[in-house]
């Protein structure tokens, strides 16, 4: 099962691969398409992409998945992977929303707005209440399901981070193609942008270290990631990265997802210190142990990034692990603080303004 990704082991999503593969691919839209054509050629010529795939920095065993430990883990799911309530949540009108420095909203996992003077930020939308090719697949949390595509005001910078269907959600992207002024993505990752009727002028693809500045003046610079793509059974045609958002005096991190690495000092010794770093924690396992960061890494990332304050995400909307779904913050918050980062926890939909006092209620614990 080399062709999936980790957190997409569910027996259901094997069995629907193996029907999509028999009944051919392209007839999905959902999945995608990888470069083809000039464009493979293209990344074939950049010095982490080689032997037909993108290369992580660390070159080691961080492309691999421990299969049978992720077998084991999706036949021994515990009830606590999912709340048993509903989650509480803020409704916010983010299409009028005023703000005087950046301000950060997020709508659960990975999906934030970030609305600046300059203009509007969105990262890794889903607003389809699962992940997957099809509904019905890993299913959002009850409470995580309240904002839509419809809620986001127009987007000057759509950011991807790669290709997974928690991070790329193709229904999303589709209905807010007419509001996007322009995507930023990862190499290769414009290829499915393409493929799903966006205009090339309106795709900019980064390779590591290289930036695209926003005609009022928002920063985008890729940064490396340790994780991987793929939307099929083709694996790591497209980049993965993490990502630098400059506002004004402002300077924020996005880490997308990743395993622990070298890679977070080497960008915080180029890019950093950061007033904020929306950080992974969610959904690790020692079966991929490579790909996903423990807790206790992500507070080691975000010292190594000169982040001064941490916000999760990757958590709170899907279960993907078999951890509880509300052990990351809780491991997170201890292990941050014994190295003097504050960390910052809105409720799904409640605005955070930088420089304005930190949100600290404990709003996770009610079972």
């Amino acid at each position: 099962m080399k062709f999936l990704h980790a957190k997409y082991l569910p027996s259901q999503f094997i069995l629907l691969s193996l029907v999509l593969f028999t009944l051919g691919c392209g007839m999905v839209r959902s999945l995608g398409k990888n470069p083809d054509g000039d464009a493979l050629a293209k990344l074939q010529q950049l010095p982490n992409y080689k032997n037909g795939e993108f290369q992580n920095i660390d070159n080691d065993d961080s492309s691999e998945v421990n299969k049978g430990g992720a077998l084991k883990s999706i036949f021994s799911r515990p009830q606590s992977v999912t709340p048993q309530v509903p989650l509480p949540w803020v409704k916010t009108d983010v299409k009028n929303l005023a703000v005087n420095a950046p301000t950060v909203v997020w709508f659960g996992h990975s999906s934030v707005l970030i609305k600046t003077q300059s203009g509007n930020i969105l990262i890794d939308p889903i607003f389809s209440n699962h992940a997957g090719p099809i509904p019905g697949m890993i299913k959002a949390f009850k409470g995580s399901k309240n904002y839509s595509a419809d809620d986001m005001p127009m987007i000057d910078v759509l950011i991807i981070s790669h290709d997974h269907y928690d991070h790329l959600d193709y229904r999303t992207v589709k209905k807010l193609r007419d509001r996007i002024k322009m995507v930023v993505v990862p190499k290769g990752v414009g290829s499915h942008f393409l493929y799903w009727g966006f205009k090339p002028e309106n795709i900019t693809e980064l390779n590591w270290n290289e930036s695209y500045t926003l005609p009022a003046g928002i920063k985008v610079t890729a940064t490396p990631a340790r994780h991987r793509s793929n939307r099929t059974f083709a694996e790591m045609k497209t980049l993965w990265a993490s990502y630098v958002i400059q506002a004004g005096a402002y300077r924020m991190f996005y880490s997308g997802d990743g395993g622990y690495g070298s890679h977070f000092k080497q960008i915080g010794e180029r890019y950093g210190p950061f007033n904020l770093a929306l950080m992974e924690c969610g959904q690790y396992n020692e079966a991929w142990a490579h790909h996903h960061m423990h807790p206790t890494q992500t507070a080691q990332a975000a010292h190594d990034l000169q982040a001064r304050m941490i916000q999760p995400v990757h958590w709170a909307k899907f279960a993907e692990s078999i951890h509880p779904w509300n052990e990351p913050v809780n491991l997170l918050i201890p292990a941050a603080e014994s190295l003097g980062i504050t960390v910052n926890t809105p409720r799904i939909g409640e605005p955070y303004t930088l420089g304005t006092p930190t949100k600290t209620a404990v709003w996770w614990a009610f079972e």
